[in-house]
């Protein structure tokens, strides 16, 4: 690793905001990202190595920070959703129950053998993409509120699903070190919950506001490396750590400023290094070069839509919330990444799972101006009749 290659890695990383001067309201950046690895990667130029020890080490510190605000995101305070949160949590399951003969048919299409793999992927959302683009539009109807239940449950869901789909064999592995992992942030949460009320803690975290201490962040990111070596040390994912860590946060609901900081260095640096990496490590070439593996990623983009939509459709739910629930990210991107480092997934299987995730961000920003779109419509109406 050299300042050389951070140099590459940063300009490789404007790609996602470069992208967002399309002009179209959601597009995630980390499309961008990806797109700058692929341009600097294996796939393109070559003038990084993704499998560089200190450049791998730093992807994963950004994994573990992405995992974090993907935790943080889900909004677990947020009274709106209870009365969401039934339906959000009987689409999700209905999304799971779907994904599993999808997953198989999809493995048979493609002639590998990850259906496990495939239908957590097709199981998962994405609160990291949908919530921020709902929030930041203040919706409020009944449908947007329930597809975002149903995402955090998805979330939830499929990401403590990923270390055990990818190694089988390590099951007791992953679910004991998750155990212990979960255990630990539920006894730092306790512990922080008893300590917060203290009237020397709230003097001393005053002081910190005033004289830009930054505590909170810098408490938060032991938390999260705490988390990750007790998940290293286990045998599990730091997948399991960050996300502890994030829904950590989201629970004892930390100040503005905590979520401004942690976005600053998870977004400004670390999780743009990983997408950045993870675009490196991709195989366009191969993907291309392999018919199955087109129809693997077209078929993981067709069926993601078909199940959400028929969901929403069971559920007797707008096709535009199945449409907005397609979102994925985390998960696809959890799955490539650990996949490719633990040499269960190839590179090309791994870059057609990406590609779909890709894909599926697009469908996500259709369904989302289509459920504003019915929201403004309904305001209007009410407004008419007003």
């Amino acid at each position: 690793m050299s300042f050389e290659t951070l140099l590459l890695i940063a300009l490789a990383g404007l790609g996602g905001p470069l992208l967002g001067l399309s002009g179209r309201r959601f597009v995630p950046v980390v499309i961008g990202e990806i797109l700058g690895g692929i341009v600097i990667g294996r796939t393109g130029v070559g003038a990084i190595d993704a499998t560089n020890t200190t450049t791998a080490f730093l992807a994963n510190v950004g994994f573990a920070m992405l995992m974090l605000a993907v935790g943080m995101n889900l909004p677990l305070r947020e009274r709106r959703l209870g009365g969401s949160l039934r339906a959000g949590t009987l689409l999700a399951i209905v999304v799971g129950v779907l994904a599993v003969p999808a997953g198989f048919a999809a493995a048979a299409i493609a002639g590998t053998h990850h259906a496990a793999i495939y239908a957590v992927v097709l199981a998962s959302g994405s609160a990291a993409v949908l919530l921020p683009a709902l929030q930041e539009a203040r919706a409020v109807s009944t449908d947007a509120l329930t597809v975002m239940a149903q995402v955090t449950v998805a979330d939830i869901v499929t990401i403590v699903a990923v270390p055990i789909v990818l190694q089988p064999s390590r099951t007791s592995h992953a679910i004991l070190g998750g155990a212990l992992v979960a255990a630990t942030a539920v006894l730092l949460l306790l512990g922080t919950r008893t300590l917060r009320g203290s009237d020397r803690v709230h003097r001393l975290r005053e002081l910190s506001k005033s004289r830009h201490w930054a505590l909170d962040l810098r408490l938060s990111l032991v938390v999260l490396f705490l988390l990750a070596w007790i998940a290293q040390e286990s045998g599990t994912s730091v997948l399991i750590a960050g996300f502890g860590a994030g829904v950590t946060v989201a629970v004892l609901g930390g100040p503005k400023r905590l979520s401004t900081q942690i976005r600053g260095i998870a977004d400004g640096f670390f999780v743009p290094l990983y997408f950045v990496v993870l675009g490196a490590q991709l195989d366009l070439q191969g993907l291309v070069n392999d018919p199955g593996l087109i129809a693997l990623a077209v078929t993981l983009t067709m069926l993601n839509v078909a199940i959400h939509v028929a969901a929403a459709l069971f559920t007797r739910r707008p096709l535009s919330s199945g449409l907005a629930a397609t979102a994925q990210l985390g998960v696809p991107a959890a799955v490539a990444s650990l996949g490719l480092a633990e040499r269960v997934l190839s590179a090309p299987v791994a870059t057609a799972i990406v590609a779909a995730a890709i894909v599926s961000l697009g469908v996500c920003t259709i369904g989302v101006e289509s459920l504003l779109g019915r929201e403004r419509a309904g305001a209007r109406g009410e407004t008419i009749a007003a």
